[in-house]
């Protein structure tokens, strides 16, 4: 639901930010949006006309999924020291 809302915020408003601006403000609007326990599929069936959201909401899921891979890499690590003492 609140997908629909930012929506329509976004659409609004998209065309005072300049530019040069619009990825920031798209993954700005994207992170507060997951912040809030959206989910991601929903961000983009509401945003799947806007290039600026769909990119910003991609490169979230892309990095969001690096940090994951990392903690699993790190948590093996840990665990691989322990074996070795």
């Amino acid at each position: 639901m609140h997908s629909h809302i930012a929506s329509e915020i976004w659409g609004e408003l998209k065309r005072y930010v300049n530019t040069v601006d619009r990825t920031e403000a798209a993954e700005t609007l994207v992170s507060i949006l997951i912040d809030n326990d959206e989910d991601p599929e929903d961000i983009r069936d509401v945003f799947k006309h806007d290039s600026d959201v769909k990119r910003a909401l991609t490169s979230y899921l892309d990095n969001d999924k690096d940090y994951e891979q990392e903690e699993e890499y790190d948590e093996d690590s840990e665990y691989n020291d322990e074996e070795w003492e």
